[in-house]
């Protein structure tokens, strides 16, 4: 049955198979694949590849793997994908700052197809994947013009690294100086969590301000925060709540003041492309995350590429190999004596490196600003219609508007129909959209949903996205309990709140699961 044209809601019942764990299918001898024998020439190089390996590192039973054939394995992995919703299946909106972009498949066709991809090794000599360095040398060229900024590294795997990788890059600074009592990070509330984990995990203390009635921490509460024991400031704008800090430069002068480096959270740029730069705002680091602007998907913990711009006066201090160019060809470059060593081995998430160039090039300079102005224009038209849902609260910046997405609260649905932001969230499942991303911890705002609808949704998807929450929210009204059971047309009927927190009761993998008993 069609999409009902009047209300935009759909008939929706996900596929359910009752599937074995792929242990549980394993037949002894069965196999997906034959892999053949090494030929005479690979032998006679290597032998035959176990002698290499000390004794004491051999195994003395070969590993309990499945061993099932490749048919099964296919249908096994095909009924699991019908029981989940990703990108391809559903508008995936209500991942908030997640961001799921559409990347083209010609993208996903060139890394994990082209033989250029496939078929090269990061210890291979520098001459034999010139095509390669040279996507990556000049899609640093390019985020060095979005940004403004003078070198960009593109080793870490992801945006916790890079903001993990700004603060070692600010510690190093600072100890070049001779300046080693710096050990302070500042940090908003509303900024990513990851400005306050980071640092803390590199050894800061970390002080976090809160907001007033802006949005946004006012200017005398950082000066009050800043002293000589501030090593930078570690500032995500727009912020989590989608309101951008107009006084960001005021912000940046009183750190550099007070003797800080000021690094610009960037993971999210959706709005920013084309229209400001982390330069001309004074910024002295920033981060993007290509997985949420540049269409490289976001993997859920994997894969990702958080790409590290800094000014020239920290250049030095960058990990290595960096990829140079000296006029012949492409090199890596290990003789850097400052660099602060590796973040991760070799040079990065290479697939993602690919798309992400890709995507660059298929858009150009006008490309990627409209693709800015798309993504705010597409929130600002879902903000009005959410807004108009009854028991939907907006916190902060009264009559001002977002960029890219906005944190809405539940509070007054929850206030009088005791349905919270957790009931609306699987109740979603039922009209066929995939729960949305509420907000980090702490929630300051209570009862918080953070959908974004960025560059790739049509008005058609926006319209039935809030159609699903408009409905959600007449039920509840009208049925409460209708949606506090929810989900009814999902593989799962209810997910089992409160979670388990017993650790005989967790298991992460399936030799665990049997080591415990649980299976």
């Amino acid at each position: 049955m069609p999409r009902d044209k009047e209300t935009l809601l759909r008939k929706f019942h996900q596929a359910k198979w009752d599937e074995q764990i792929i242990f549980e299918m394993s037949v002894p001898g069965e196999r997906g694949i034959l892999v053949p024998q090494a030929g005479e020439e690979i032998s006679a190089i290597i032998g035959d590849g176990l002698s290499v390996i000390p004794d004491q590192l051999r195994r003395k039973t070969p590993p309990a793997l499945p061993e099932v054939a490749q048919a099964r394995v296919l249908r096994h992995f095909m009924r699991l994908s019908q029981e989940t919703m990703g990108a391809d299946v559903n508008i995936d909106i209500g991942e908030g700052t997640c961001t799921m972009k559409y990347s083209p498949k010609v993208q996903e066709h060139l890394a994990a197809r082209h033989p250029g991809m496939t078929a090269i090794h990061p210890l291979q000599d520098d001459e034999t994947m010139q095509g390669i360095l040279e996507i990556y040398y000049r899609l640093e060229q390019f985020l060095k013009e979005i940004s403004g900024l003078d070198y960009f590294c593109f080793q870490p795997g992801g945006g916790s690294q890079a903001v993990f990788l700004n603060a070692c890059l600010v510690r190093a600074y600072h100890a070049d100086r001779g300046d080693h009592e710096r050990d302070e990070i500042i940090t908003t509330i509303f900024s990513h969590p990851v400005n306050a984990a980071a640092p803390a995990t590199a050894g800061y203390k970390v002080i976090t301000l809160m907001p007033d009635e802006n949005g946004y921490p006012t200017l005398e509460a950082l000066k009050e925060a800043l002293s000589e024991r501030t090593a930078g400031i570690f500032i995500t704008n727009p912020e989590d709540t989608g309101i951008y800090n107009p006084e960001i430069a005021e912000f940046v002068k009183a750190a550099h003041d007070a003797g800080a480096l000021c690094s610009y959270d960037q993971a999210n740029a959706n709005g920013l492309l084309g229209v400001t730069r982390a330069r001309e705002a004074g910024f002295d680091l920033c981060h993007f995350n290509l997985h949420k602007t540049f269409s490289a998907p976001h993997g859920c913990m994997g894969p990702a590429m958080g790409a590290v711009g800094v000014r020239s006066e920290l250049a030095g201090f960058l990990p290595v190999p960096r990829v140079e160019f000296d006029g012949q060809g492409y090199y890596l470059d290990y003789n850097r004596p400052q660099s602060i060593g590796r973040v991760r081995s070799f040079f990065g998430n290479t697939p993602l490196a690919l798309k992400t160039y890709t995507w660059i090039m298929q858009h150009g300079a006008e490309g990627l600003r409209e693709v800015a102005e798309c993504a705010v224009l597409n929130n600002n038209y879902m903000d009005k219609k959410i807004r108009e849902i009854p028991g939907v609260v907006v916190y902060y910046a009264k009559d001002e508007r977002r960029l890219e997405q906005v944190r809405y609260s539940w509070e007054k649905l929850k206030e009088d129909t005791g349905v919270d932001t957790e009931d609306v969230e699987r109740r979603m499942a039922d009209y066929g959209l995939q729960h949305y991303f509420t907000s980090h911890h702490p929630q300051v705002v209570p009862e918080p949903f953070t959908p974004e609808p960025c560059d790739s949704y049509s008005k058609d998807d926006i319209d039935e996205f809030v159609a699903v929450l408009r409905q959600i929210s007449r039920e509840a009204y009208e049925e409460p309990d209708l949606v506090k059971n929810a989900p009814h047309h999902s593989t799962i009927h209810m997910v089992q709140n409160p979670l388990i927190f017993e650790l005989e009761k967790i298991a992460t993998t399936w030799r665990q699961a049997k080591k415990k008993g649980l299976v």
